[in-house]
């Protein structure tokens, strides 16, 4: 069994959203999914109808949605649209059987002010593990009742916060190449797609968390996982930010990508560091003379 997180704090109005155990914390973070806990289920924010408000504000490139009921392993580009626009998704989603996520919701600043004070929390513990806290971004998800989120990996430091219903989290370990090889992450970070498809053999690898509200869950950087709700409609926050040494593994499987479409055969990021560090200083040359040319994309 998995512990329970402890309480968060019964007094969110100081801004301490959020509660884990810090012996935990300083164990897993970055390296295994832990629990923790949270006071944001009665926040106003997360009403149905302030979403939708917040949904009519945000340009359609920071709204995602399409059909539910999906298999675990599908493509981006073969998930099927529910034929609703985002506005209905939001006001049927309890029936609709669809998944939607409001994407950079810091472009708001309620949203933003809560983002800040949960990550200010967060720093608290990870700036002596992974240092350096930056590109703050915040995501809600809402999902109808027995939707399937597909199989996936995701960039950032992220933890996910339920706010409403409940939801079973599937996740693998990042760092085991038999799992997540250096191709599937090469293809992620050249822009490739973030679905990938689950191994028969994987399946029972995985750690198992059944998420209900006021609890949260991290998700380390590039932790294979898919997500099933159970029979109520899903709401849930996602806090998540950047360091340093992410901006550098991107840029390294970027050139890679490069490399290999100029028919070279380079060898994996952190293998070889010295190399790794020349390929990032070029990478950056690269990077700035396609801005100045015009020809960055």
């Amino acid at each position: 069994m998995i512990a329970a997180p402890p309480l968060a704090p019964t007094h969110p109005e100081t801004g301490n959203w959020l509660a884990w155990d810090r012996d935990e914390f300083a164990r897993k973070f970055s390296q295994r999914p832990f629990l923790i806990s949270h006071q944001l289920c009665d926040h106003p924010l997360f009403d149905v109808e302030r979403l939708l408000a917040l949904a009519r504000t945000l340009p359609a490139s920071q709204i995602e949605y399409n059909a539910g009921k999906l298999p675990v392993s599908i493509s981006q580009t073969e998930t099927p649209m529910n034929g609703l626009s985002a506005d209905e998704t939001i006001r049927r989603i309890e029936e609709c059987e669809s998944w939607l996520v409001l994407k950079y919701v810091e472009s708001d600043p309620e949203y933003s002010e809560l983002l800040n004070q949960c990550l200010k929390q967060v720093a608290l513990d990870s700036e002596a593990i992974a240092p350096g806290m930056m590109k703050p971004h915040a995501f809600v998800f809402l999902t109808s009742p027995d939707s399937v989120t597909p199989y996936h990996i995701d960039p950032e430091h992220n933890f996910l916060l339920q706010i409403r219903g409940e939801k079973i989290i599937r996740m693998l370990y990042g760092n085991d190449p038999s799992i997540l090889s250096p191709q599937e992450l090469e293809n992620f970070y050249a822009d490739r797609g973030r679905n990938l498809k689950l191994a028969e053999e994987n399946r029972d690898r995985c750690w198992k968390f059944s998420l209900a509200p006021g609890q949260g869950l991290h998700f380390p950087v590039t932790f294979p996982h898919w997500v099933e709700n159970t029979d109520k409609v899903s709401i849930s926050f996602s806090i998540t930010f950047r360091t340093p040494d992410l901006d550098k593994r991107r840029a390294l499987y970027r050139m890679n990508s490069q490399l290999r479409s100029w028919g070279l055969q380079p060898s994996v990021p952190g293998q070889r560091p010295l190399r790794d560090l020349a390929y990032y200083q070029l990478f950056r040359a690269w990077r700035k003379a396609a801005i100045l040319t015009g020809r960055s994309n």
